[in-house]
């Protein structure tokens, strides 16, 4: 998580003022409102950790995804909040994520199996950081669509993002009909129906790890993402189109 953040923050060390009014994929946000959701998700970690431990575990890793949907609204104020407060230019924005940065080394000195306090309820440590880890790879990959950037994608943080976001899908739509591969990081079974368990599966579903993140977070569309060969399907039942996006 902390080599992703620093590839991301030296991403927006770069931006222009120009670059920082672009729109992006994420509706009304423009550049300047992704880069500070970006330390917003981050400082929520570092709130949780500063905060008294809560008496009991509200949410395991597996249901972070779906609920994250709940808290849109949420999370759209806040960002914005942020972003007219302290991300008004490179000047400030570079303080915020300095001050991010800087809190986030003290945080990840508890201990990983820590309840702490976030807006989903207590949560593991552990849990939380791979949830960050999670938004870290998404806009990272929206911070490059937008700006024509190259941040990199640490290659733990996205394993870890792939995996969770397999694993949510078989989830929501569990059952062991369909094979999603997305190697070399995640291999699921998932969607109700006669389960394979010998020789070659007749439901396959495969692709490549950003093309499956942003098939999972509604970046790219099932129909899009089949017409142009980033995904690979066969077999009847291998279409995911009904249990896409896993992440809001």
């Amino acid at each position: 998580m902390l080599a992703q953040f620093d590839h991301v923050h030296r991403g927006v060390l770069a931006l222009t003022p120009e670059q920082l009014g672009r729109p992006t994929r994420l509706g009304e946000w423009t550049v300047r409102e992704l880069a500070a959701h970006v330390t917003m998700a981050m400082r929520s970690l570092i709130r949780g950790v500063d905060a008294p431990a809560p008496p009991t575990r509200d949410l395991t890793l597996l249901e972070w995804p779906l609920a994250t949907r709940r808290y849109a609204g949420d999370v759209d104020h806040d960002t914005r909040e942020i972003a007219e407060a302290g991300a008004q230019d490179p000047a400030s924005l570079a303080a915020l994520y300095e001050e991010t940065a800087r809190g986030l080394a003290d945080a990840l000195e508890a201990p990983d199996d820590r309840l702490i306090v976030t807006r989903f309820g207590g949560v593991r440590l552990a849990d939380f950081l791979v949830t960050r880890t999670v938004e870290l790879i998404v806009h990272t990959d929206d911070l490059n669509d937008a700006t024509g950037l190259a941040v990199p994608y640490e290659r733990q943080a996205l394993a870890a993002c792939t995996r969770l976001l397999a694993d949510a899908l078989a989830g929501k739509a569990p059952g062991g009909s369909v094979e999603v591969r997305v190697p070399p990081y995640a291999v699921v079974q998932c969607v109700e129906g006669p389960r394979h368990t010998r020789g070659t599966p007749p439901n396959v579903v495969e692709t490549e790890p950003l093309t499956w993140v942003r098939l999972a977070t509604g970046r790219t569309s099932w129909a899009q993402a089949l017409s142009t060969a980033q995904v690979r399907a066969s077999g009847e039942r291998a279409d995911l189109s009904a249990h896409l996006p896993v992440l809001g």
